[in-house]
């Protein structure tokens, strides 16, 4: 099921570069990824005194249907790392976010949607966890940026529908938990037109 809606958004995203006008678009993005555990905002207060510890990055390319309104379909490669008081969590995936904006005052365009999230693999302190709940699980964003032409920059804020955890138990460490897959995220993207 989940190969069949990237395999979707892939083929929206190729009808999108195809079709596009003045209106619209395709390009590519990439920036850096800050993830929490559990409430979002006290995982950011009790990580202030080292940040890095939950920063990952993104790469990925974008559709744009639209101008003043617009639909802006996503496909991304996400690598996001979350620390945990037992150890690092380490997640690569794939998200499609789907997006609709609204340009409100001259650069700055507002935006929201839904986001597809397919997981690649998952990592925790070097166990492989693989009773994850469910593979591909739907998440929401919402944010704001700014266009210049070409080139813009976005910062969105992104939260799963639900959990989705996955237990992991190292045999010889005698240590095993659940781990939620599905973190909170504050997303800050550059992106580049490319027609």
């Amino acid at each position: 099921m989940s190969r069949i809606i990237f395999s979707l958004g892939l083929i929206m995203i190729s009808c999108i570069t195809l079709n596009a006008q003045n209106e619209g678009g395709f390009g590519i993005k990439g920036g850096l990824n800050y993830s929490g555990n559990g409430d979002f905002f006290n995982s950011v207060s009790s990580n202030s005194e080292d940040p890095g510890n939950n920063i990952g990055y993104h790469v990925g390319i974008f559709g744009k249907i639209g101008n003043k309104l617009y639909l802006r379909p996503e496909l991304v490669y996400t690598k996001i790392k979350s620390d945990y008081d037992s150890g690092d969590l380490d997640i690569t995936k794939l998200d499609l976010p789907i997006l609709v904006g609204v340009k409100v005052v001259g650069p700055l365009h507002i935006f929201a949607g839904p986001s597809l999230q397919y997981l690649l693999n998952t990592e925790f302190e070097g166990i492989s966890i693989d009773d994850i709940e469910n593979d591909f699980s739907i998440g929401f964003n919402f944010g704001i940026g700014l266009s210049f032409n070409s080139f813009g920059i976005d910062l969105r804020y992104e939260r799963g529908f639900n959990e989705n955890e996955g237990t992991f138990l190292d045999n010889n460490l005698g240590i095993g938990g659940r781990i939620d897959t599905r973190p909170e995220q504050l997303i800050l993207s550059l992106s580049v037109n490319l027609l």
